[in-house]
């Protein structure tokens, strides 16, 4: 499902496809809050989350647990 946003200026915005490709056991509880910041709860769960800066210092810090793609 896609959500498109309008700007001031009619154009779309741009997201980024997230999928959780690692397990979560045993990792740093600020990692584990990051992934569920995400919004992804389970071994390849895939999620489209707004290209923002808070959003990409998430995926920044807990990177070696996603593959990420632009939609």
């Amino acid at each position: 499902m896609i959500f498109w946003v309008v700007t001031d200026m009619n154009k779309k915005s741009k997201y980024l496809k997230v999928t959780l490709v690692k397990s979560l056991n045993k990792r740093l509880e600020n990692h584990k809050a990051c992934v569920r910041g995400l919004g992804l709860r389970r071994i390849r769960h895939t999620v489209m989350v707004l290209d923002s800066k808070e959003n990409r210092g998430m995926i920044n810090k807990v990177m070696y647990l996603l593959q990420v793609e632009e939609a």
